[in-house]
């Protein structure tokens, strides 16, 4: 899957003489590019209101970025799929560096735990969690800030006058 952005759709039923100012309908959605995101949002604008591609405009698209893309944040997703059985609703959490990231692997958990794919998968909401909030186990063990990780194969540096060109056994790596 191509890398994900996040865009901001503005969309609106067209004027007409009954209705000269229609109402704003306002969505953010991950998508690769502009034409993908203004393609789901007029799948999803379908489900909630009267409105069509055929009888409404797109006012803008903006494409939303993070404001601290370096600092490592905690997110949680709120997503409803399709699978072989039913419709589902699910919340999963990632510790990612942007919503974006998270939401990239929030499609590749998906795909890979439950074999659900991009079209069967609607992000609802994705929101930062708090290190105190976070529910889930596989993240509230990384979360600790005195977390260590063990050094392993490390090799002992000698002196260069003491190193020998060949030597009969195998360097020790403990």
């Amino acid at each position: 899957m191509a890398r994900l952005h996040e865009y901001q759709v503005i969309g609106r039923k067209l004027p007409t003489e009954r209705e000269p100012v229609p109402k704003l309908y306002r969505m953010r959605l991950f998508a690769p590019n502009e034409v993908v995101a203004k393609s789901r949002y007029w799948y999803f604008i379908k489900k909630v209101s009267k409105v069509k591609k055929a009888s409404g405009e797109i006012v803008s698209v903006n494409e939303i970025f993070e404001k601290k893309p370096k600092t490592v944040k905690n997110f949680g997703i709120w997503i409803r799929y399709d699978s072989r059985s039913g419709t589902h609703n699910m919340y999963k959490e990632y510790r990612e560096l942007t919503r974006c990231d998270a939401v990239v692997a929030c499609y590749q958990d998906m795909a890979a735990r439950h074999r659900a794919r991009f079209s069967n998968i609607h992000i609802i909401k994705v929101a930062t969690v708090k290190s105190a909030d976070v529910k889930r186990a596989y993240i509230s063990q990384i979360v600790d800030p005195k977390l260590k990780f063990p050094l392993a194969h490390r090799h002992k540096v000698l002196d260069k006058k003491y190193a020998k060109t060949f030597i009969a056994a195998r360097p020790s790596t403990l």
